[in-house]
């Protein structure tokens, strides 16, 4: 047995304004509790001052522990590698924009202290604050999402979480290099109880997640745990080979029957311009999935660390 209760994971890039008050909050939230517990933050190789602030509280607080990467990896790498480093019987992942409320986490470790549950999860059940169109495209992507996918990725369900040791350890089963959490998470299954709450506006510094990063982001989630656009690829060029044979067939006959020369150099060009991307379309698809399958067999690590305390 560790001898650290609890461990908590949160990675960082350029957050140097909010780690201090995310510090405060899970301190004030976790004193009180009978467990002991330590603060690991992955820095994600942060162009700000953010591992200078890490540096500062890991030298005030013996609890305080961090992972600093030789550049930006990705907030995927960083879970991993706050996953792999973790002691705790009981480990935490959040956010450090302060949207994961540490006030759910005595009810979370409750729940799976209990025995009942492995795991707790937690989903927004509103998006106030957000931007229409990006609440929008989010809905579309977890309903997509739910039609493509085996799994059931749940809509506002976070990466802020609470899970025992047995959780962490199939976790660090899937070491594949495209990481998807919020697809990992419900693969691996196990009992999990769910804490709801509102939407929490990020109060300090500035989201790193664009509308074309989290559009890339949903397009390897689709592709990370499923194979169906492949087969929307294959049934569009089936259902397209199809028109042009029922297109040839009715240009003979009318040929055949009425005589009447084929015309139109403009409804030509338009075919052929759809057809070409049709083709540009599904070689699109076939081209993320062998990418996938060209990163994964690099094999290289999924992050360096330039420095840790």
């Amino acid at each position: 047995m560790s001898n650290v209760d609890v461990s908590l994971i949160i990675p960082c890039f350029n957050e140097e304004a909010s780690v201090p008050p995310i510090f405060d909050e899970i301190k004030k939230t976790l004193t009180p509790i009978d467990k002991s517990f330590e603060i690991l933050f992955i820095d994600d190789g942060s162009r700000d001052n953010t591992l200078a602030v890490l540096r500062s509280l890991a030298s005030l607080d013996s609890a305080v522990h961090f992972i600093s990467f030789s550049r930006n990896f990705g907030k995927e790498a960083a879970l991993l590698a706050g996953l792999q480093a973790a002691q705790g019987d009981y480990i935490v992942t959040m956010d450090a924009d302060g949207q994961d409320p540490p006030s759910l986490i005595p009810g979370m470790l409750d729940a799976v202290a209990s025995g009942e549950f492995d795991c707790a999860g937690t989903r927004r059940v509103t998006r106030k604050g957000e931007p229409a169109i990006r609440s929008f495209f989010a809905g579309r992507f977890y309903s997509l999402m739910k039609k493509i996918s085996d799994i059931e990725v749940l809509n506002g369900a976070r990466d802020f979480r609470l899970m025992n040791r047995k959780y962490l350890l199939a976790l660090l089963e899937l070491q594949e290099r495209n990481r998807f959490s919020k697809g990992i998470f419900p693969w691996i299954g196990f009992k999990i109880k769910w804490f709801e709450y509102e939407n929490i506006e990020r109060k300090k510094g500035k989201t790193k997640w664009s509308f074309w990063r989290l559009f890339l982001y949903s397009l390897d989630g689709m592709t990370a745990f499923s194979s169906k656009p492949l087969a929307i690829a294959s049934l569009t060029g089936f259902l397209i080979f199809l028109a042009s044979v029922a297109s040839i067939a009715f240009i003979v006959i009318r040929k055949l029957i009425w005589g009447d020369p084929v015309s139109g150099w403009t409804s030509t060009v338009c075919i052929i311009l759809f057809c070409s991307g049709v083709q540009l379309f599904t070689t699109g698809i076939l081209g993320q999935y062998a990418a996938k399958i060209y990163t994964e067999v690099k094999h290289r690590p999924h992050y360096l660390i330039r420095e840790a305390q």
